[in-house]
């Protein structure tokens, strides 16, 4: 039996949230930054431990705030299947403070907004630009560990022009969802690990 997973991916202007994605499913990057201005869907189908998923990501463009309800999500073209989505992934710049204020607002807005008895919903936060890791704002480890044990929600960094735990971060949400073949996998799986126990292949 295949499952199927809808997943948001929120951030900023600017913090490469659309380059994961198509990193993670056509393995390219471009140095041009298109800004996205209406929501994107893509139809994966993904392996992982030998057995088939289909996601449904949803790479939206940034919004001013997370829909409070149904009407209002349905309303703005940009934010329609926001509010029934099976996990978020929220993108910030490493290099960049105001971005992760960002998503901690969206982050907080999900929580206060979503259907009564989704409250569960798996969040991911993201750290991108890895690769300029000389221009990082917070410490990686207080952000860790203020996902992590405050916000109890998953946290990888990643780089999307190097193709750098691009793979891991799929592989995290695929877990966090409450894929039963891929919990018994120690969540802080390492990057060679997501390519050889873990293999995450898209087809």
């Amino acid at each position: 039996m295949v499952s199927t997973y809808r997943v948001a991916v929120l951030g900023a202007r600017g913090v490469g949230k659309s380059a994961i994605v198509r990193q993670f499913l056509y393995n390219e990057f471009s140095e041009v930054c298109v800004p996205t201005t209406a929501r994107r869907l893509y139809l994966p189908a993904v392996v992982m431990n030998g057995h088939v998923h289909d996601l449904q990501i949803l790479d939206f463009p940034p919004i001013s705030a997370f829909p409070v309800n149904t009407l209002q999500e349905w309303a703005d073209v940009c934010c329609r299947g926001l509010r029934s989505v099976h996990a978020y992934i929220l993108v910030y710049d490493i290099c960049c403070f105001d971005s992760f204020e960002y998503v901690k607002t969206i982050r907080q807005q999900i929580l206060e907004t979503r259907v009564i008895g989704t409250s569960e919903t798996p969040i991911i936060i993201v750290g991108n630009k890895r690769d300029l890791q000389r221009g990082r704002v917070i410490p990686r480890w207080n952000v860790s560990h203020l996902v992590r044990k405050t916000w109890k929600c998953g946290y990888v960094e990643c780089s999307a022009k190097y193709n750098w735990h691009i793979l891991l971060l799929f592989s995290e949400l695929l877990k966090s969802v409450g894929c039963a073949r891929c919990k018994h996998v120690h969540a802080a799986l390492r990057f060679q690990g997501a390519l050889r126990r873990n293999r995450c292949t898209i087809m």
